[in-house]
C-alpha cells in the first residue's frame, strides 16, 4: 500500500446521501477518537467524508462505515505530492493532528503543496483549554487571555494563530474549538480505572480538572460546521467541573464498589507527564458552546456521561450473551 492509498468501501455498504449535510464534502485530518466520531455523524448526516490516519486498521475500520480513508502522514514530506488531488471538491475542513513546535503540520503541508488553491468554506481547527495555563482555579472562558505552559499548548496556540490567518486570507469561515479532556466509550475512563487493581484516587486541595463527553464534542463540531459565523472561538466542556476523585467515586457508586483508596497529591508520585497535568487548575464556562445552533449537551457532567457508559457497556454484554 503506497503512503498516500485510499481504503476503498465495501461493495456491500450503503452510503447515505440525504440529510441536512447532503452536498457538502468534510475533510478530517486525524481521525481519531472524536473526529472519527464526527466523520461517522457527518456520513450521517448526509455528506460526503473522507479523513486521513496513519494507522491502517483503523483506516480499514472507518472505510467500512462509510469514510473515504486515506493513509497520509503529514509530517512526511514527500508523501504531499496528492494532497490537491486528495482535497478536489471539498467543502469543508476540519484538522485534529497534533501540533509540532512551529505550529500545525497540517497548514504547513497544505500550504507548501498549495492544496488549497480553490478553498474550503468552513475550517474546523481542534485545539486545547491547555492553551490558558494555569488559572488557580478561577472560572474563565474565551476570553481570558492564553498563557500556555506547555511546549503543546503553546504550538497549538501558535497554530490557532495560523489557522485564522490562512482563513482570512481564503475567505473561510473557522472555528477554533478549544477541547477540554475527552472522555467516552473506547477510551479508558474512570469506570476502567476503577477495576484497576492498586487504584488510588490523587487528592489536592481546590484541584479541579474539565471534560467532556466525546458524544457531546462531536455535536459541538458539527453545529458549528452547520451553522458557520466567520471566525469563532469556543470552549468544548461540559458543566461540572470536578475533582478527578470524585469521578472515581461515582464510577465506584455505579459498579458497587467501595471508594478507591485516598493518597494526597505529595505522595503520589506522579510520573512528570503527569505532575505537570496537575500543575494546571481553571474552571471552563461553556456558555458560547451553548449559543451554537441546535446544540445543546446530551450529558451536562460526568454523572450522566460515566452511567451512560456503563449502560452501554451492560448492553453490550446482555446483547453478546444471548447470541
Amino acid at each position: 500500500m503506497t503512503p498516500r492509498a485510499s481504503v476503498r468501501l465495501s461493495r456491500n455498504r450503503t452510503i447515505r446521501t440525504a440529510g441536512p449535510l447532503s452536498g457538502r464534502h468534510l475533510f478530517v485530518f486525524g481521525a481519531g477518537f472524536c473526529a472519527g466520531l464526527v466523520a461517522l455523524r457527518a456520513r450521517d448526516a448526509g455528506a460526503r467524508v473522507s479523513a486521513t490516519t496513519r494507522d491502517p486498521l483503523r483506516a480499514a475500520e472507518l472505510a467500512e462505515q462509510g469514510i473515504g480513508m486515506h493513509l497520509f502522514d503529514t509530517a512526511a514530506s514527500e508523501r504531499r505530492a496528492g494532497l490537491a488531488d486528495m482535497l478536489e471538491g471539498v467543502t469543508d475542513l476540519l484538522i485534529s493532528v497534533p501540533p509540532g513546535a512551529g505550529g500545525c503540520p497540517v497548514r504547513a503541508a497544505l500550504v507548501s503543496a498549495g492544496a488549497l488553491r480553490s478553498g474550503p468554506g468552513w475550517i474546523g481547527y481542534l485545539s486545547s483549554t491547555g492553551i490558558y495555563g494555569d488559572c488557580g482555579g478561577a472560572w474563565i472562558d474565551e476570553t481570558r487571555a492564553p498563557a500556555p505552559r506547555t511546549a503543546d499548548a503553546r504550538a497549538r496556540l501558535i497554530a490557532e494563530g495560523d489557522w485564522a490567518a490562512l482563513a482570512a486570507d481564503g475567505g473561510a469561515a473557522l472555528d477554533i474549538l478549544r477541547l477540554s479532556g475527552l472522555y467516552g466509550p473506547g477510551r479508558r475512563n474512570a469506570l476502567d480505572r476503577m477495576r484497576s487493581p492498586g487504584i488510588r484516587a490523587v487528592l489536592r486541595h481546590g484541584q479541579v480538572f474539565n471534560r467532556i463527553h466525546v458524544e457531546d464534542a462531536a455535536g459541538a463540531i458539527l453545529a458549528a460546521m452547520s451553522a458557520p459565523a466567520g471566525q469563532r472561538l469556543v470552549n468544548l466542556a461540559d458543566d461540572l467541573p470536578a475533582p478527578a476523585h470524585a469521578l472515581l467515586d461515582h464510577a465506584a457508586r455505579l459498579l458497587g464498589r467501595p471508594p478507591a483508596p485516598r493518597v494526597p497529591f505529595g505522595e503520589a508520585g506522579l510520573p512528570p507527564g503527569a505532575a505537570a497535568f496537575w500543575a494546571e487548575n481553571r474552571r471552563i464556562r461553556n456558555d458560547r458552546l451553548k449559543t451554537l445552533p441546535g446544540f445543546a449537551l446530551r450529558y451536562p457532567t460526568y454523572r450522566e456521561g460515566l452511567a451512560a457508559i456503563l449502560a452501554e457497556e451492560r448492553a453490550g454484554i446482555a446483547t453478546t450473551a444471548a447470541e
